[in-house]
């Protein structure tokens, strides 16, 4: 039995950046050549971000590379992209989204075994300078305790 490549692309300015609340998972639209270069891992997050068109959601600013042996038919790499997700999930993020500090972001992109790219979202809170600041302690600190129980063993 073959073991297919795992394909997990993180943005890691979410967290850095903000408090992250409710997560989901969702499907996206894409074209042939942009699937391609998913499982190639072409793909940054760091600048993407969610919004809200005629009640559909929509990532944007999410660069997925142009396929290499892409033809006329390949891709722009920072196009709209269609999220796919159920009535009452798109309901509960656009009230939320509403509200003041609250915004949707990409917080992985994945494949799944079926082979289909999902990609997961977060209603996140812009974190202030203070709390960012406390992140690097606590990454820090989490750094040091790794490396000396290393050191022990």
């Amino acid at each position: 039995m073959e073991e297919k490549n795992i394909i997990e692309i993180r943005n890691k300015r979410a967290e850095y950046e903000y408090f992250l609340m409710d997560t989901y998972t969702a499907g996206m639209v894409l074209m042939g050549t942009e699937i391609k270069s998913i499982r190639e891992g072409k793909v940054n997050l760091s600048d993407a971000f969610c919004t809200f068109r005629e009640g559909e959601l929509y990532v944007n600013e999410m660069h997925i590379a142009e396929y290499r042996f892409g033809s006329y038919l390949n891709h722009h790499s920072k196009r709209e992209r269609k999220l796919l997700l159920n009535k009452r999930e798109l309901l509960k993020l656009a009230n939320k989204s509403k509200e003041k500090g609250y915004t949707i972001i990409p917080v992985m992109l994945f494949v799944n075994p079926s082979g289909l790219a999902k990609l997961t979202i977060s209603l996140a809170k812009g974190k202030k300078f203070f709390d960012k600041r406390e992140s690097i302690k606590e990454k820090d600190s989490r750094r040091e305790m790794e490396r000396v129980h290393r050191m022990k063993y």
